[in-house]
């Protein structure tokens, strides 16, 4: 097996909570007493401008939230947005260890919202850890699209198969692997220490 230079990690998912997914969308509605389907149907039809980093923030809440008048703030919207982002500790004990071993280029290989990813990489440290950040707001284009993981190869300047990616969905790999990059799939700590020794990665 020849060896690997480059170790990607999904943030949502392996490092941290998912910031903005379903579960958290339904809790926000809950919250501050939105309706679910309305809110649900709003978020479908721009998520993806969003994600790709074509809308902003500001301009998700004025189509999903604040179309009309509402008897909270903007502010305290986008403060229980970022309350969703907790710390997956372990997975980023062992993401700072791979880290210090300084044998593998880190970066991150994940979908998110510019400002929720901006948030997320201040709040959380992810710069100790990681030189890339190859965020779907960044790149406008998301996890499994194909140029995603064409363009993070492109940029680290290594082949596919010296790079391994780790990710708690399957399609995500699976588009990976197409792509000739390893996948690990890991939803805990333990998964991702034992996913990196298959690929030759002690921890």
């Amino acid at each position: 097996m020849s060896e690997v230079d480059v170790v990607f990690f999904d943030v949502g998912g392996v490092l941290l909570t998912n910031g903005w997914d379903r579960s958290s969308r339904r809790a926000a509605c809950e919250a501050f007493d939105l309706d679910w389907e309305d809110f649900q149907d709003r978020h479908d039809f721009v998520a993806d401008a969003f994600e790709r980093g074509e809308l902003t923030l500001d301009r998700y809440l004025e189509r999903t939230v604040f179309y009309r008048d509402r008897e909270f703030t903007r502010a305290a919207f986008v403060d229980f947005m970022k309350t969703r982002s907790e710390p997956h500790q372990d997975a980023l004990e062992v993401a700072a260890r791979l880290s210090a071993d300084g044998r593998h280029v880190m970066a991150t290989l994940n979908n998110e919202s510019r400002e929720l990813n901006d948030y997320r990489i201040d709040t959380f440290g992810l710069r100790d850890h990681f030189s890339m950040f190859f965020s779907s707001c960044y790149l406008g284009t998301r996890k499994p699209e194909p140029d995603i993981y064409r363009m993070a190869v492109d940029v680290v300047q290594r082949p596919p198969g010296r790079c391994v990616f780790v990710d708690d969905r399957e399609l995500n790999l699976e588009c990976a692997d197409l792509a000739g990059i390893r996948p690990v799939h890991a939803t805990n700590a333990g998964e991702i220490v034992a996913g990196l020794r298959d690929h030759g990665i002690e921890i």
